[in-house]
């Protein structure tokens, strides 16, 4: 099955954590479950922030944002 490369960054407007190296997955239902994973991963490891007003945002190979 082909895949297609993503970039999960997460921010909340003024803060940014960049991803820079991506990760491929073949479909958009698994691209959904790893920007959950993302964000629980950031948030396990970062825990002085309050996350209410972060996002996930996922972007393709071609910059294009695809999904929040």
């Amino acid at each position: 099955m082909p895949t297609k490369l993503y970039r999960f960054h997460c921010t909340d407007g003024h803060e940014l954590v960049t991803d820079l190296k991506g990760k491929r997955l073949p479909t958009t239902a698994q691209m959904r479950v790893h920007a959950e994973r993302v964000a629980l991963g950031l948030m396990e490891r970062v825990e002085r922030f309050d996350w209410s007003g972060w996002q996930v945002e996922v972007y393709d190979a071609k910059g294009r944002r695809v999904w929040i």
